[in-house]
């Protein structure tokens, strides 16, 4: 356990619920979200129930939610609050933010906060980039841990056991790192009534792009946006030797 509670900063996304079925817009230029459910990032529930669980513990000493976008992303942070954060930081802009502009922003608001840890989501449903933690580690010049199934705080070390494609690796990173996390880290608890009272009391601090010093602009374009095919029906044979026939005729597979 470290010598002293450390500060946990928890970046979160406001993205469309994982249970709605997601609409491509009739013009190709994006995906419809005008009255379209929207929640926290998934990967970043489990983010921030593992800050709390660390708080539990008596790692971390404050945890801080961050969010980026439009003004309703402070219901995002609330949610992070009723979950058990502490405070929450909301910049504040219309901008379409890509990885790079998000890991600038997160690098100045690091520099006013000074965490001992990161902890976000390795991807976020939306665009899935998978881009934003390595980037905010880069830019910090902080160690990183991506894709954690299990987190360890001991002494100023962080143990990250992360998925990889042969199974799992453990690294051990010196604090403060960036730590994104991955399905199995945990099970995000819900809020409960009284947590989500004394969230609305929790303070949220507003701030613009420009107050930390950073120009949101994309850097790339969205040349067009289009659902994927859809899926043919199946058929049933009588036979193996029609199934042969059929993947050799027909599909030309064999």
């Amino acid at each position: 356990m470290p010598a002293a509670p450390i500060k946990v900063l928890v970046p979160v996304k406001r993205v469309v619920d994982y249970n709605v079925k997601v609409r491509v817009r009739a013009d190709g230029s994006g995906v419809e979200t005008a009255g379209v459910k929207m929640s926290m990032n998934p990967f970043d529930e489990i983010a921030v129930e593992e800050a709390v669980r660390l708080k539990e513990k008596g790692v971390a000493g404050e945890i801080v939610a961050v969010s980026l976008g439009v003004a309703q992303c402070a219901e995002t942070i609330r949610t992070a609050l009723a979950m058990g954060a502490d405070r929450g930081i909301l910049v504040e802009t219309d901008a379409a933010l890509e990885p790079l502009a998000v890991a600038k922003l997160l690098t100045a608001i690091a520099a006013r906060e000074q965490p001992g840890l990161i902890l976000l989501g390795k991807q976020a449903i939306d665009d899935d980039m998978n881009a934003t933690g390595q980037m905010l580690a880069a830019l910090l010049g902080w160690p990183q841990g991506t894709f954690a199934s299990k987190l360890t705080l001991e002494g100023d070390t962080a143990t990250v056991t992360r998925e990889v494609d042969g199974g799992l690796e453990t690294v051990a990173l010196n604090l403060p790192a960036v730590v994104t996390s991955d399905l199995r880290l945990n099970e995000p608890r819900y809020a409960s009534l009284p947590n989500i009272m004394k969230a609305r009391k929790k303070p949220i601090e507003t701030v613009k792009p420009a107050d930390l010093g950073v120009d949101p602009a994309p850097r790339l374009t969205v040349v067009k946006v289009a659902e994927p095919p859809r899926r043919q029906a199946g058929a049933k044979v009588g036979s193996v030797a029609e199934l042969v026939q059929k993947l050799r005729q027909e599909a030309k597979v064999i």
